[in-house]
């Protein structure tokens, strides 16, 4: 009789306006599995927030002809929900019946921006008592706020570009943002990722729309300061003591690295892996990658973005705590690089999810 293999729960889809890059990126970690070692569970949530499971969340993997295809849903007895369990662990019941189905043994979120890489479903799966990859709930929620996350990086030394934060119930005029920013400059959702509701602005005349556009996905926006240097990323993984990739470089061929560029233009930009860059500037990116993971409090993975300005300033963009796994995705790729193909990649993420599990398992939860 062979080994037991390990459920994994792949969550994937989600209430956000990254949906459709979450089914690319689940189709590939589900590809690095192997198989003999792992029986996958597809959990696809619809933009609802509706979840399915296997079949009905299989439809996404498999739609032909669609470059971003979303899930739509499928038969009404494919819904599923997850109950907590008290000291137990979290159980899947089918939404109709209540019916009790087969546990799992990790989950691996695969949910990109809000209502899923931002601590909501960290904080669920935590109740859940159930062991899961990437970062808890602070390091995700911090990780997907632009402003706190520009602000704890701020106070705790570390380099990136100046910034200017928006809510509905302020105001901010043109000219002032100009005094201090200069031009051209970004406005963004401060809640989003994958360059959505993402603008340059250029003059005056763009920046009401600029504005009313980040506003249509977040309540609060980012005005940056735009940075005339090189785009590098870094990939990094673990938990206690995490280590980083090699960095590399992308080179938009669009006005900047849009969502269209991402996921939709095959060649809206070069990668170049690994970065041309001295030993000392790889040096300083991969030490500002891993204070940058461990000061932002996170675990498991993360892909931190970079400016290198002249020769040798490095200034911090931000954090993705999932970062993409689509098929030109620079987090598995850097770590490809690096001597971690996919498999492997993918086996030790699930292994530092567990063991996260385990150390605070051992944790007391009463005062006797």
């Amino acid at each position: 009789m062979g080994k037991k293999k390990i459920r994994v729960g792949v969550l994937c889809g989600g209430k956000s306006a990254e949906h459709e890059v979450s089914l690319q990126s689940a189709r590939n970690v589900v590809a690095a599995m192997d198989k003999e070692k792992y029986e996958v569970v597809l959990i696809g949530i619809d933009k609802t927030g509706q979840w399915y499971l296997n079949d009905a969340s299989r439809l996404f993997l498999d739609s032909p002809g669609k470059d971003l295809p979303a899930i739509t849903g499928g038969e009404q007895d494919a819904g599923v929900s997850l109950v907590a369990q008290g000291a137990g662990a979290g159980q899947l019941m089918r939404a109709s019946s209540r019916e009790p189905m087969e546990s799992v043994d990790v989950i691996f979120p695969v949910l990109h921006g809000p209502f899923g890489e931002d601590g909501t479903v960290q904080g669920m799966l935590k109740l859940a008592n159930l062991p899961f990859v990437g970062a808890s709930v602070l390091g995700s929620a911090v990780g997907m706020d632009k402003d706190v996350m520009k602000r704890l990086l701020r106070d705790a030394g570390i380099p990136g570009p100046d910034f200017m934060v928006l809510t509905r119930r302020s105001a901010m005029e043109f000219d002032a943002v100009v005094e201090r920013l200069g031009l051209p400059f970004f406005v963004k959702p401060a809640n989003l990722g994958s360059s959505v509701g993402v603008s340059r602005v250029n003059g005056r005349e763009e920046f009401d729309r600029a504005i009313e556009e980040a506003f249509r996905y977040d309540s609060k926006v980012l005005i940056e300061a735009f940075i005339q240097g090189r785009e590098i990323e870094c990939s990094v993984l673990g938990n206690e003591d995490p280590i980083a990739s090699v960095p590399g470089e992308v080179i938009p061929q669009h006005a900047f690295y849009s969502y269209e560029a991402k996921y939709l233009d095959e060649s809206g930009a070069l990668l170049k892996i690994p970065a041309e860059l001295p030993e000392v500037t790889v040096q300083k990116v991969q030490e500002l990658a891993v204070r940058t993971f461990q000061v932002l409090c996170c675990e498991g993975m993360a892909r931190v973005d970079f400016f290198l300005r002249g020769e040798d300033e490095v200034l911090v963009n931000e954090i993705n705590t999932i970062p993409g796994f689509t098929r030109i995705s620079m987090y598995p790729k850097l770590w490809e690089a690096s001597g971690v193909p996919p498999s492997e990649l993918v086996d030790r993420l699930i292994e530092l999810a567990v063991e996260r599990f385990e150390r605070e398992r051992g944790l007391k939860t009463s005062y006797t």
